[in-house]
């Protein structure tokens, strides 16, 4: 593990941190959940994507008889604001080995009106059943050690597109990956960085759907700037990451009709490919 990373003070035990305070639901009924979506992980004032998905995530491992999400299918359909929410699930389909719900976040618009932001249908299993074998051809991706790599308590000001959820993530960016910030971008549409919860708790499955939309848009690497909103992501939990820091690669091969793919892999502290994600996002042209 690298130094920088295993010196993260002492480690929150998972419950004692602000992710799972801030992901909690509160069971109101059979398949409601009650919540309020914080400010700390949003992003030009909209609730970080992947946060959400951490949060109907756990909402669906509450309602379905699997905790672990091995497919996660999300459309965004309005922007979530922090505030009051109510998550709905309902059980598609129930299994020996896999479970499949489906969850909505509502949330009430300025006249009063509820509005539905986010839909997802997911799989849950259990990830300590899966046998160990495995056969791949995919390799981790090469970086520099966290220590040569930089974040956004580096630089000289806030860097552009730095929101709160940044306060929140130890998320170290291979400088590679970097130009962007200096006004000088690649235009190769990659991002790569060490990634992990500011607070030292390591990470689960659930922080495994954080970590697939938490790094800044490559759509930096390719010259844009502003917000770059997710229209639909899919991610899937591969296995129980170790304890450590994840490294996590985003490419980009197409940019047209202003939207753009994203795909992105983690990669454990044991050299394992531990979630892999695909999602469609808008970009601002001109």
């Amino acid at each position: 593990m690298p130094e920088a990373a295993s010196a993260a003070a002492t480690r929150a035990t998972i419950g004692d941190s602000e992710f799972d305070r801030d992901t909690a639901v509160t069971r109101r009924e059979p398949g409601v959940y009650a919540i309020d979506l914080s400010a700390g992980w949003t992003i030009f004032g909209a609730v970080n994507g992947g946060f959400l998905l951490a949060v109907l995530g756990r909402a669906l491992a509450d309602a379905l008889p699997h905790s672990d999400p091995f497919t996660v299918s999300a459309h965004y359909l309005t922007a979530s604001r922090p505030g009051p929410a109510v998550v709905r699930t309902e059980a598609v389909r129930t299994g020996r080995t896999l479970s499949t719900g489906q969850a909505s976040l509502f949330q009430y618009d300025e006249e009063g009106n509820e509005v539905e932001r986010i839909r997802v249908l997911a799989s849950y299993g259990d990830l300590d059943a899966l046998p160990d074998d495995v056969r791949t051809s995919a390799e981790p991706p090469a970086m520099p050690p966290v220590e040569q790599c930089f974040g956004a308590e580096d630089g000289p000001s806030p860097v552009s597109g730095g929101s709160a959820i940044a306060e929140r993530l130890l998320l170290k960016l291979d400088p590679a990956t970097l130009g962007w910030a200096l006004g000088q971008p690649s235009g190769k549409g990659e991002m790569r960085a060490w990634f992990g919860l500011a607070d030292g708790r390591d990470a689960d499955p659930l922080a495994l759907l954080l970590a697939v939309d938490a790094l800044p848009p490559t759509a930096f690497e390719l010259g844009m700037k502003g917000w770059v909103p997710t229209i639909e992501l899919t991610a899937h939990v591969r296995c129980r990451p170790a304890p450590g820091p994840l490294r996590v690669s985003v490419t980009t091969r197409n940019l047209a009709g202003g939207f753009l793919e994203e795909d992105a892999e983690v990669w454990d502290s044991a050299g394992r490919l531990v979630a892999q994600s695909r999602q469609l996002a808008r970009v601002q042209l001109g």
